[in-house]
Order: C-alpha cells, then sequence, then structure tokens
C-alpha cells in the first residue's frame, strides 16, 4: 500500500483499515462483526473494508473458511506505523486504535519517555499467543542463564513501570514466571498445541493472591498532611488491592519503605508500609526497598 493509494481513502476509512490491520498483526485475526461492532457499520460495508485491504496490501491477511475469519497472512508487512506507547494503551486499555496520526493537543504537557520499547513483531506473536490461548516457542535472554531455548503458555502483559514482562508457565522450569519482553527472540506460536491444565492461569497462586496493603506517610519525613493530600489518603492511610505477581514491581515503582522499622532515608521515601506481614509468601516482595523476609526480620529482632 502506498501513500498515494492512501491520500486516495477517506479518513473513516483509513481508520477501519488501521483497525484491520492491528486486530490480524496483534489478535491474530478479525472478523466481518468486529468492524461492524467497533465503527457501527453495514456489514456489507465492512466486508467492502476488508476487501479493499485485502487488495491493498496483498499477503497481508488470508480468509479462513472453517474460523470464517481473516488471519495473518504469511507475507505480512505493516502498513501502519503505529508508535508503541499507543499500541499498547490499545492492547491493555481498549482505545487508540484509528489510524496513528499526530494531532494538535488540548493542553501543554510533557510526558518522560521510556529507554526501551519492545519489539513490536515480537510483541504481536506474544500477543497472539495469549488471545488464542496456546503455547509460545522462545529463544530466551536472561542475566542468570543466558541464551536458552524455551516453551511457555502466556496469559497477561505487566507493565511494571520500566519495561514490559509476559506473565507466563514456563515449560523448562515447570513454574509460572514474567518475562521481559526485550529478551525475547525469534518467537513462534505453537498454534494447535494443546495447554495443559496446570499451565492455565487460573493455577498460577501468585497470580490470583490479591494482596491488600496499606501505604502511609513515612514517618521519617517532614509534613505528612502534605502526602495525604499528594496520594489522596483517607484517614492518613491509602489502600491499594494488587495482584501478588505484581505487588513489588509497583512497590518499587512508588518508592515505597517496606522495612520493619522505616528504616530508609532519602527524599523519594514518602511512603512506608504500614503492615510488614502482607508480604508475606509474595515472590516477587524482594524488589520492594527495605523488604526483608519475615525470618530474616525474625533474626535481625533475637540479634538485638
Amino acid at each position: 500500500m502506498t501513500n498515494e493509494q492512501l491520500a486516495d481513502l477517506t479518513q473513516p476509512q483509513r481508520d477501519r483499515l488501521a483497525f484491520v490491520e492491528l486486530r490480524v498483526r496483534f489478535i491474530g485475526e478479525i472478523r466481518r462483526q468486529d468492524l461492524v461492532t467497533r465503527f457501527g457499520i453495514q456489514s456489507a460495508a465492512a466486508s467492502r473494508d476488508l476487501a479493499l485491504y485485502k487488495e491493498l496490501a496483498p499477503g497481508n491477511i488470508d480468509y479462513d473458511p472453517k474460523g470464517k475469519s481473516y488471519v495473518l497472512g504469511p507475507d505480512f508487512r505493516p502498513v501502519f506505523d503505529f508508535p508503541p506507547e499507543r499500541l499498547l494503551s490499545w492492547l491493555t486499555q481498549g482505545f487508540g486504535d484509528g489510524e496513528p496520526m499526530r494531532l494538535k493537543a488540548w493542553v501543554a504537557s510533557e510526558s518522560p519517555s521510556r529507554l526501551t520499547h519492545p519489539d513490536l513483531d515480537v510483541l504481536a506473536s506474544v500477543t497472539r499467543a495469549i488471545h488464542q490461548e496456546c503455547p509460545l516457542g522462545i529463544e530466551y535472554h536472561s542475566i542468570s542463564s543466558g541464551r536458552t531455548e524455551r516453551e511457555i503458555v502466556p496469559f497477561a502483559l505487566i507493565d511494571n513501570g520500566l519495561r514490559w514482562h509476559v506473565r507466563a508457565f514456563d515449560r523448562k522450569s515447570k513454574e509460572f514466571r514474567d518475562f521481559v519482553i526485550t529478551r525475547i527472540k525469534r518467537p513462534v506460536v505453537l498454534k494447535g498445541q494443546p495447554v495443559a491444565p496446570h499451565e492455565a492461569s487460573d493455577q498460577d497462586i501468585q497470580w490470583t493472591r490479591i494482596v491488600e496493603l496499606e501505604l502511609v506517610p513515612h514517618p521519617n519525613q517532614p509534613r505528612p498532611e502534605i502526602a495525604e493530600m499528594d496520594y489522596g489518603m483517607t484517614g492518613g492511610m491509602v489502600k491499594m488491592k494488587l495482584r501478588a505477581a505484581t505487588a513489588g514491581y509497583i512497590l518499587r515503582k512508588w518508592s515505597v519503605d517496606c522495612s520493619v522499622d522505616h528504616s530508609l532515608r532519602g527524599p523519594e521515601y514518602r511512603l512506608w508500609l504500614k503492615d510488614h506481614l502482607a508480604l508475606y509468601g509474595v515472590k516477587n516482595a524482594v524488589l520492594a526497598p527495605g523488604y526483608a523476609p519475615l525470618d530474616a526480620a525474625r533474626a535481625g529482632a533475637e540479634c538485638d
């Protein structure tokens, strides 16, 4: 599809074609009804849009008569250049699926940029595997093990504030883990391969467990009333309900002092975790600033 061909289309048409590409690339399929539901058009118009995209971008989509849907073609090449931030917003929050365009902002603003973004082709393989509920073969690079070949069963994306992970069952270690998407290479969606019951997300204890954390102004910081204003506290406290699998990431992102005796110093520690025991059994609590496992905390108390 050339820029001239796109220029000949109306903006609503371009938005619908961009939606077709997003669905096929990152979900793996699109049906006529998806266009009807999303844009409020008639079925005949949706059929014309799909035929037009197929004509303008040969090889990008193929019709699957068995599933009565259009699926990713073997020679797929993206037509629309979606910024990673917008794409991830669409995947995780469900908006921004029209043609990517630079629009005039309503008010002046500035947001910090991430140092890194996931490769969109890798991300597309991950999200298709999630949507189609099938395993994913990957080459993974970790600090501890280096390069390894793995099969994982992914089911959710996690934004830890610094980078994107995929939560998945790892067939190599036989446990649920987080994989950094930027460390994944050569992903292959193993479509049609079965997923065992013990590999499903409802068997992931850290994912299904919800922990409630009570955060208060750090006792060693002046003017606690300012922290109450900044964090919208009620009664001098803010309560958060999080999946255990994400708790450590959130506490690190917000620089919450999780030491038993609020011993961390520095202007970044404006919050303190009131109940240290709330993190008992949370595996990634080791990421939380100042956190020490219960046994270690008891040992320290006994030594004192």
